[in-house]
């Protein structure tokens, strides 16, 4: 199997597509770090805050949900790598005016190829974990602007999103 020179790292020249060969690369400490938000009702904004959810504590169970996501997500994304992981975490900002809460997650690893997909992968499902546990109250929850936010290590260098470039908006930091 030939490695693809072009942008789609995945497939090789005859579209057939493979996990990429990482053996040839070193080891470095690499970092990721995602956020998405979830709109949510005034009635459940209350909810989660209050800690009224018969179905437990919502930003704690959110916040589990989402590193085990994160350790998860070579079973879930076709040609990620297995990673052994050196840290994990996820943590929420709530936003009482437009009644949204942003999670973010940040993983870390030293290891052969890059984490974005377990911290994108970590903030999904601390939002579908929301979602699920509130969804009794109100089903009209909205996710939106899941994004890698930064990342540093690896071949391809340092990344920090920049919202003003290629017509994002200003909005995000």
């Amino acid at each position: 199997m030939t490695d693809n020179t072009n942008e789609f790292s995945h497939f090789d020249d005859n579209g057939n597509a493979y996990m990429v060969d990482v053996s040839g690369k070193d080891i470095t400490r690499r970092m990721a770090l995602a956020r998405g938000t979830i709109k949510v009702t005034e009635e459940v904004f209350d909810a989660i805050e209050g800690k009224k959810i018969k179905k437990g504590d919502v930003l704690t169970v959110a916040q589990v949900a989402g590193i085990m996501g994160a350790k998860k997500t070579s079973e879930l994304i076709p040609m990620c790598h297995i990673l052994l992981l050196t840290n994990a975490k996820v943590w929420f900002e709530m936003d009482r005016e437009t009644t949204s809460i942003t999670a973010f997650c940040q993983v870390k690893t030293e290891g052969k190829t890059g984490v974005e997909m377990e911290a994108l992968t970590g903030v999904n499902v601390a939002l579908l974990t929301i979602y699920d546990m509130c969804k009794a109250i109100d089903k009209r929850m909205i996710m939106s602007d899941i994004h890698l936010v930064e990342k540093d290590g690896g071949k391809s260098g340092d990344f920090r999103f920049d919202a003003s470039d290629k017509g994002y908006g200003a909005d995000e930091s």
